[in-house]
């Protein structure tokens, strides 16, 4: 394992609670165009998240005759765990470094609630502000994302299935097992041969959990749900020990601005970082979209001043599932009756652009305890001051121990739904059905699909793959992630409903309007009920029965079916943080936005490397998918310029 160095580590271990100030540690990052290079670049990258600086990373080090620029709308921060010291109380996510918090139109499907999404706004974007959940989803997603780069069930050329995606999962961390003491003690299972370990992106397992942990656990395994000693080979179901994106020695937080930045950008005069500006638009001379790559037009954040950079060989948009959107968007690239509407000059009609919104939803079971169970320790001991501060040394010590160590979770369940339901076939056959519906408007969808024969096709093929992965008795449909606590939440991992991301033409430099749409389309309220019902099992196993656990929601007295969806309509969880597809890899013939080598779909000099390009919702939370497909999209711009 490469020992870790970065500027930001030293400063931490000499000031171990330096919580909200940005750390001086970005010597290379740049403040103003005057700081940069006059003759342009050779490739720029918008956004300075967990994509653009992987890429970032990896081009620089390939090419070091070849100039990198990264243009950040936030700045260099200190990005904190989920929950570091001084915090007392465990959960509380205050604190964290800069992001969005957006909120999205009312979803009338669930009684007019809007989601709340939080989007990372410093350097190393939602890595820096995630709640370090490090899994892969199962292969049948990336076997599917393959299949739909094609009509004749063939694997894409370029091998975005999971076999072809696997290496770079290894490639993009470096896991490093607990010692053996700790393994005995929290029965921890892995498979080290299913990681790599020479990259500084880190995951770990923390050497702590709370005294309740193992009840739902148990609780779990008693409902006949498998144990599984790796969910990270691409068999993803079961009871599975899921690492956290922390470095194992200090447990701080792992994430881009670290690992893709500042423990490489001393070495590489090549790698220029310029924070505190906005990507607004990129601009194709004349409208000559085949005339690329295009100039990137940025805004300072500070002084308000406009300026056009040059790339070389090409432009590459790594701002996110919802600022990609935008950046197209502003510059006339996106559906055309949108651009019209919104008085932007139609450069190229793409109507994908900001189409496909998807997110993992879902109510919750909770239960209180009749009696007060002997779980030591809990979070309500970070209340006693002495322990607190033992909690506090143990964080600081070499290495870390305690409580502070964990973060959100770091165990839950994938659950298929042939193990969820008996009419699983029958729902599969309602989703083919729904494929084969000859209007468009019976497709429960988004306007614009309605009117766009391409967007509507990519729905069906995606409608049919869904129907063919959750046929399948090995690819999950249910996530529920525990870690300490009286309530579990059953997450659809592959909603059928689809939203949008439109600019916002009242402040188009604003965050865009996110239009989710939740529940829209009918069988995923049927999905929730199958999830609700079987997660309700937790409660009545026999260990949390023996604790005198009861039912608080959707609570005792909610039995029937109309009374579950009413349940669902009403408290359902829109966002788990995990939006993507809005810049779909897909054929055009499908609503797709980019090919499979990511460049933008009839525009020349382009590409989008960020979650954006998924095709569909992957069986797991994201960062670790993001790091993957950046790591993979690097390789493919590596290759092609290496041929010249």
């Amino acid at each position: 394992m490469k020992p870790f160095r970065s500027f930001l580590l030293i400063l931490l271990l000499a000031t171990p609670h330096l919580a909200h100030t940005a750390p001086q540690f970005g010597y290379a990052a740049k403040r103003h165009v005057s700081e940069l290079r006059h003759d342009g670049y050779d490739f720029i990258i918008a956004g300075g998240g967990t994509s653009g600086l992987t890429v970032a990373d990896r081009l620089s080090e390939a090419f070091p005759n070849k100039s990198i620029l990264v243009v950040e709308y936030g700045d260099i921060e200190y990005a904190p765990g989920v929950w570091d010291p001084p915090k007392t109380a465990w959960g509380d996510t205050s604190g964290m470094s800069s992001r969005w918090a957006l909120n999205s139109l009312p979803s009338p499907s669930l009684n007019n609630q809007g989601a709340a999404v939080i989007v990372g706004q410093s350097v190393g974007g939602s890595s820096a502000t995630n709640g370090m959940f490090f899994d892969r989803g199962s292969r049948f997603d990336y076997d599917a994302w393959s299949d739909l780069q094609t009509d004749d069930g063939r694997r894409d050329a370029v091998g975005w299935d999971w076999s072809g995606i696997y290496t770079y999962f290894k490639k993009s961390v470096t896991f490093t097992p607990p010692p053996i003491s700790v393994a005995n003690q929290l029965n921890y299972t892995w498979d080290k041969s299913v990681f790599g370990n020479t990259t500084p992106i880190h995951a770990s397992f923390p050497p702590f959990q709370w005294g309740d942990h193992y009840a739902v656990r148990q609780a779990w395994l008693e409902m006949g749900i498998r144990l599984a000693k790796e969910c990270a080979t691409g068999d993803k179901e079961g009871v599975c020990w899921i690492p956290i994106s922390q470095h194992p020695i200090s447990a701080r937080r792992s994430y881009s601005g670290v690992g893709h930045y500042s423990d490489v950008v001393g070495s590489r005069s090549n790698y220029h970082l310029l924070v505190k500006h906005q990507v607004t638009q990129v601009i194709y001379a004349h409208g000559d979209v085949e005339a690329g790559p295009p100039l990137l037009e940025i805004k300072s954040l500070v002084d308000g001043q406009a300026s056009n950079l040059t790339a070389a060989a090409e432009v590459i948009l790594a701002a996110g599932v919802f600022g990609t959107p935008a950046i197209l968007q502003r510059s006339g690239i996106g559906p055309a009756a949108f651009l019209r509407r919104a008085n932007i000059e139609v450069v190229h009609d793409l109507p994908g652009v900001g189409a496909n919104l998807q997110d993992h939803s879902g109510p919750q079971v909770a239960w209180k305890y009749t009696s007060p169970p002997p779980f030591s320790p809990m979070p309500t001991d970070m209340l006693d001051p002495v322990y607190a501060t033992r909690a506090a040394a143990d964080f600081d010590a070499t290495p870390a121990t305690g409580p502070y160590t964990l973060a959100m979770s770091n165990t839950a369940i994938w659950v298929p739904l042939s193990n969820i339901t008996a009419h699983y076939s029958d729902l599969m056959q309602q989703i083919r059905n729904l494929a084969n519906v000859s209007e468009p408007e019976s497709l429960h969808l988004p306007p614009e699909y309605e009117s766009d024969a391409t967007l509507a096709a990519g729905y069906r093929a995606q409608l049919l793959a869904l129907a063919n992965m959750l046929s399948n008795p090995r690819a999950p449909s249910l996530e529920s992630a525990f870690t300490t606590g009286t309530a579990v939440s059953a997450v659809l991992l592959h909603p059928l409903s689809r939203g949008t991301v439109r600019l916002n033409l009242s402040r188009p430099l604003d965050p865009p309007i996110l239009n989710y749409r939740s529940a829209s389309n009918h069988l995923d309220v049927v999905l929730h009920l199958h999830h609700l019902k079987y997660l309700r099992r937790t409660v009545q196993a026999p260990t949390l029965q023996g604790l005198g656990a009861v039912e608080i929601q959707p609570g005792i007295r909610r039995q029937t079916d109309e009374d579950l969806v009413a349940y669902i309509r009403n408290t359902t969880v829109q966002s788990y943080m995990h939006p993507c597809c809005t810049s779909a890899m897909l054929p055009l013939a499908k609503g797709g936005v980019v090919g499979v080598d990511l460049r933008v779909h009839g525009v020349a000099g382009l590409r989008v490397v960020d979650a954006g390009i998924f095709p569909m919702l992957p069986s797991a939370h994201l960062s670790a998918t993001v790091y993957a497909v950046a790591e993979k999209a690097a390789d493919i711009i590596i290759t092609h310029w290496s041929r010249g």
